[in-house]
């Protein structure tokens, strides 16, 4: 007999609008999408909540922080992707692209020694379905690093990978044009002395004229054999994003312009900036406002980054300030249009014959409070 639930009295939030409904799920998938109440008893109430569209997340280093939760700590892998697991669900994600720095430019840094370990975790824990969200891979290329393709052909083989970003954090330009600001960022977050900064600068440049080029150009061209999303990263000028666009990319990764951002969107690639962006109101960084993209049409999705639980908040706050997003708008670009740029056709919205992943949340003084996830009708929160 199939499996049916009724979950009635909602705000639905579809891809064109919002009402009060309800959503019948059967076999893992949306069976029926109406207006109105369920009469049926067998019905749960709501209670008048949002009913969303389980959200998508394309960028999260959020493992990072449980595999080292403090300086000189390891963590047992295992138990840190079940930790991280949790939390990406309980902020209503129900598929995440775990990202996986290759080419760590940290000079005291371990993030190059724990990748084996991170992605055997994640593959193991998927395989013995201990995960409640779905994950899938992103592999972070830091094309100015000596062992990057190298380590990309290791560990591209895995199949949960599913998007490559390709980025150079290299100063004097994308991310960091201001050397100042890159500065102030490396110093502070690796403590280095000003000559050990001096130094750790004159390489990064000097590393990014050898390898930046070369890596981009067998990564993309491996990427598009293996049929794999490609995202560009920190595109400053028209010039970085006519890259991009020539190189087949389809995800723009935080453009640190207007310029870029509107070269991106004008050339078919989705626009991906941080939700921590339009919460906090600004660019850590110094660079664009989220929101003003927003303003100009040209944001297209959102990612909660370092921070899971931002996501759906930065979503709500976008439906409200002034600019073209309505809330199913606002919701698209934490669900539908991710989905649709990595390639995932079966979710991101409701939709009959989709896959019934979603999210029961209310709002309370200003928050986004998550109440229930379900993935394929599965109750997983």
């Amino acid at each position: 007999m199939p499996v049916e639930q009724i979950l009635s009295n909602a705000r639905v939030v579809t891809a064109e609008r919002e009402f009060m409904g309800s959503v019948l799920l059967r076999d893992g998938l949306i069976a029926a999408v109406e207006e109105g109440r369920s009469g049926l008893p067998q019905a749960q109430d709501l209670g008048g909540d949002y009913l969303l569209p389980g959200l998508i997340e394309l960028h999260t280093d959020n493992l990072e922080k449980h595999m080292s939760p403090r300086p000189g700590v390891d963590w047992p892998s295992a138990s840190a992707v079940l930790t991280h697991d949790a939390q990406i669900v309980a902020a209503g994600i129900t598929t995440v692209f775990d990202a996986l720095s290759i080419g760590d430019v940290n000079p005291r840094g371990k993030r190059m020694l724990q990748l084996p370990a991170m992605l055997d975790a994640i593959a193991r824990a998927e395989a013995a379905g201990h995960t409640r969200a779905e994950h899938r891979l992103h592999l972070r290329c830091e094309l100015c690093h000596p062992d990057t393709l190298t380590l990309y052909r290791d560990l591209v083989e895995q199949p949960l990978v599913q998007l490559v970003s390709l980025m150079d954090h290299s100063p004097g330009q994308r991310q960091f044009a201001k050397e100042e600001k890159y500065r102030e960022y490396y110093m502070g977050k690796y403590q280095l002395s000003t000559a050990e900064m001096d130094a750790f600068i004159l390489e990064q440049m000097a590393n990014s004229r050898e390898f930046s080029d070369r890596h981009r150009q067998a990564i993309a061209a491996d990427c598009h054999a293996r049929g794999l999303s490609l995202a560009s990263h920190d595109d400053a000028t028209l010039a970085h994003v006519q890259e991009s666009a020539g190189f087949g990319m389809s995800i723009a990764e935080f453009p640190t312009t207007l310029e870029a951002a509107k070269g991106s969107h004008a050339l078919g690639l989705k626009v991906l900036m941080g939700a921590p962006n339009i919460v906090r109101g600004g660019s850590h960084s110094g660079n664009i406002a989220a929101a003003e993209l927003a303003r100009e049409g040209v944001l297209d999705i959102l990612s909660s980054d370092y921070y899971p639980a931002s996501l759906l908040q930065a979503a709500l706050l976008l439906a409200e300030q002034d600019n073209g997003y309505d809330l199913p708008a606002a919701i698209a670009t934490v669900s539908r249009i991710p989905a649709q740029a990595a390639g995932l056709g079966d979710r991101g919205e409701i939709r009959v014959g989709l896959r019934a992943d979603l999210v029961q949340a209310r709002r309370h003084e200003g928050q986004a409070v998550i109440q229930q996830v379900w993935r394929q009708a599965k109750r997983v929160f």
